[in-house]
């Protein structure tokens, strides 16, 4: 555990500076992961929304607070007073102070001010930047007035790091403060192009992302959360096709040489992310996929009254627009092996080739080529055929869907569709327990179907060859265990025959078997999927990374696109420098991951309440006959009055180090 000096942290003092294990209020929290920022490069300070933490007496406070100060004036958003006016004139204090220069506000004006802009400002950036400050002044001003009689301070190495619940919540780490403000600007293609820094799939992530954003909005203490994924989809309508190229190609540097190329298999998000970001970089990229058409599991996996198709067409044409290409029925493993694609020159290797092949219930009498038996992402892969006029198919009777995740939702709510009289969701635990997004699930009961909570099943019921019912039993939760978690087990005596014409089994899916093959040279882990590391995503063959799916198991689109962008990152160093490249921002997520420093509190100042907007939607009663879009994008108005629902809960964290920190300029 490394050591504090002495500090302030969530009000709570601690000093140590005698050299005796007392403290003034407490013990010391325990820090994790505090010994070094980058290699050989010790922490000597460390400053936050919630206070700081000083390792080394002879650091500077006033250069370390001035630091703190200098990124909440440039991030302030201006819009208020305390925190416009404030932020800048304690940074210019502050800086005359720690140069040694006569100042016109002394520690009591600073304090004074930052008092004001605690209390006063609008959003969160001037509600916390200067709390860490207050903290200093207030507990160790003696440290600070004796740093004024040693004249000028020494210079520091550190940075400085912005950020929100909201963002450190988003796997892509998306500003979704930023792209709010320019909604409530009146400037939606400038919002856009702060998603597209990200990914390229804004309306398609707009429509389907499962909102881990959402969870976090700080809001949510006052009314609601901010409608985040709504308002992505807002600006993604409203600035599709030309207006995306057009900002896609701002972004992209200087092509690189010919012999710069990279091969991404898979053309699903992680895939697309990963190629766009590529390209954006001036390398020369082909995509090779399996099937005729772009999108992998959201073109297939996600059906059309969620996402539809054209919308997913039109944000992966970007991919050519860009210059790259896509090579349709490609299939790795049938077509071509990754010798193949070093041998044609490629200089790097991106697998994203999903998870494809459903799993089995591992029940009795299971067979999954027996009539009337499908697979979650088999039938799912039958709806998009059917959709796209490429056959025709059609259910009839009871259908059974096994599951509790967003597969088994689609594949519910999809069977519906297809003509199913019956449709319901068999889940062995409870409907607090369910993977699936809430909305979802509320959907899905919207449209009559019916949910079988703590039901499990057992057997897989026959006549003739087809599948004529599935018994079920009952489960019950078990005590917790350890970690808090309730298992279930079946209560003896429950078992029950439900009948049904067709048996879905949702409940997972794994990597094709066959993709890869010993030669390739790529390790699996235990869950059967493509053993990679997990900081640069490569895997056991050098040049060879992966990610998506197929590197995490069945995850969530926005997790795939996160994966595609640092695969970039990675494959750029590699190419580039021969090695991964030290993160500072991704450094400094770790020390407040390990410590849980982003705080989950509540709203201080008053809000007042305004519950948010929601999208309007098809009526059930017609939407459950077709597979038009369900949700519809909401009015300019209504952007705009959800946009002022944000609260800017921006936090600012900075370090002070021993040596400067590698790749600084680094915006990862």
């Amino acid at each position: 555990m490394t050591e504090v000096s002495y500090g302030v942290w969530d009000g709570v003092v601690y000093d140590s500076r005698d050299g005796t294990s007392s403290r003034r209020d407490s013990e010391l929290p325990p820090l994790a992961n505090f010994d070094v920022f980058d290699e050989h490069n010790r922490i000597r300070a460390f400053f936050g929304d919630r206070g700081f933490f000083i390792f080394d007496e002879s650091v500077s406070l006033l250069d370390a607070l001035w630091r703190q100060m200098v990124e909440a004036a440039d991030q302030s958003c201006g819009k208020c007073t305390p925190c416009r006016m404030g932020t800048v004139l304690v940074r210019d204090a502050l800086d005359a102070l720690r140069r040694g220069e006569r100042s016109r506000l002394g520690l009591a004006d600073i304090e004074m001010l930052a008092e004001q802009m605690t209390a006063t400002s609008m959003c969160g950036l001037g509600q916390t930047c200067a709390r860490a400050l207050l903290a200093a002044l207030r507990s160790f001003r003696e440290v600070i007035e004796a740093e004024l009689a040693r004249g000028p301070q020494p210079e520091q190495h550190g940075m400085a790091y912005m950020t929100a619940p909201c963002i450190e919540a988003c796997p892509s780490r998306i500003n979704v403060p930023r792209y709010i403000d320019y909604i409530r600007d009146g400037k939606p293609e400038h919002s856009l192009g702060v998603i597209l820094q990200k990914y390229p799939m804004a309306a398609t992530c707009g429509r389907v992302c499962v909102r881990f954003c959402e969870m976090a909005c700080r809001r949510k203490f006052v009314d609601e959360a901010v409608g985040i994924k709504t308002l992505k989809r807002y600006v993604a309508d409203q600035q599709s096709g030309p207006n995306a190229l057009t900002f896609g190609r701002e972004l992209i540097s200087q092509p690189l040489g010919a012999d710069m190329r990279v091969a991404v298999v898979g053309a699903g998000p992680a895939g697309v992310s990963c190629a766009y970001h590529l390209l954006l970089h001036g390398y020369h990229v082909d995509i090779l996929e399996a099937m005729s058409e772009p999108g992998g599991m959201a073109a297939i996996g996600i059906p059309a009254y969620r996402l539809p198709k054209h919308v997913l067409h039109a944000e992966t044409d970007i991919i050519t627009e860009l210059g790259g290409r896509f090579l349709f029925d490609r299939a790795l493993g049938k077509d071509f092996s990754i010798d193949d694609l070093f041998a044609r020159g490629y200089r790097a290797v991106f697998l994203a080739i999903g998870c494809q092949q459903g799993i089995s219930l591992g029940v009795r009498d299971e067979d999954p080529t027996m009539p009337g038996y499908k697979s979650g992402i088999g039938f799912l892969l039958e709806v998009h055929d059917h959709v796209a006029k490429l056959r025709t198919i059609a259910l009839h009777g009871e259908v059974i869907v096994v599951g509790g995740g967003n597969v088994a939702m689609d594949c519910a709510r999809s069977a519906l569709r297809m003509g199913a009289e019956k449709v319901h969701v068999v889940y062995r635990r409870t409907r607090e327990d369910m993977p699936a997004d809430s909305e979802e699930v509320e959907a899905a009961i919207a449209e009559g179907i019916v949910f079988h909570f703590l039901t499990n099943p057992v057997r897989v019921v026959s006549e003739d060859g087809r599948i004529v019912g599935v018994e079920v039993a009952t489960m019950q939760q078990t005590a917790p265990d350890g970690q808090g978690r309730r298992n279930v087990a079946a209560v003896p005596g429950t078992e029950r025959i439900m009948g049904c014409t067709t048996l879905i089994a949702a409940i997972g899916q794994q990597v094709r078997k066959g993709s890869l093959t010993t030669e390739d040279g790529i390790k699996f882990d235990r869950w059967n999927c493509v053993a990679v590391d997990t900081v640069d995503l490569s895997t056991s063959r050098p040049g060879v990374f992966a990610g998506g799916d197929c590197a995490s198991g069945p995850s969530t689109l926005i997790h795939a696109m996160a994966n595609g962008l640092k695969a970039s990152r990675s494959i750029d160093d590699w190419i580039r420098l021969g090695h991964i490249a030290f993160q500072p921002r991704t450094r400094m997520r770790e020390l407040l991951n390990d410590n849980r420093m982003l705080a989950d509190d509540a709203v201080e100042v008053p809000v007042k309440p305004q519950y948010r907007v929601h999208h309007p939607e098809l009526d059930p009663s017609v939407r459950k006959q077709m597979f038009e879009e369900v949700e519809q994008t909401i009015s300019p108005e209504q952007a705009y009055r959800e946009a002022k629902r944000c609260m800017r809960c921006y936090r600012t964290y900075s370090v002070i180090t021993e040596n400067a920190i590698a790749n600084i300029s680094n915006g990862a």
